[in-house]
């Protein structure tokens, strides 16, 4: 079998995987979505250490998601300050 065969093989043995599960997942009734329960406090940490609902600890996800967003942007920040240095440490490094 050369390579194309091997891959057509391996697609038509996905989907007649799919078919055969397919009934015994449509016959499966659905299970209701919970969410998990909120984190409780460890001895001794402060009251306000714990989220009181799904929305606060995603407000905090995406709050550090945003201050990691500018860290990735810090290189582009600093380009300015960096650029009248930037003939010193090519120099430098050449003299290594």
């Amino acid at each position: 079998m050369n390579k194309t065969q091997r891959i057509l093989a391996a697609i038509a043995l996905a989907g007649a995987a799919a078919g055969f599960a397919a009934p015994a997942a449509s016959a499966a009734g659905l299970a209701p979505l919970t969410l998990p329960d909120l984190p409780t406090a460890a001895p001794g940490m402060p009251a306000g250490a714990t989220p009181h609902s799904v929305q606060e600890i995603g407000a905090k996800v995406s709050e550090g998601a945003n201050q990691l967003n500018q860290l990735m942007e810090l290189p582009d920040k600093l380009a300015p300050v960096i650029a009248p240095v930037q003939p010193i440490a090519d120099l430098a490094g050449a003299v290594q």
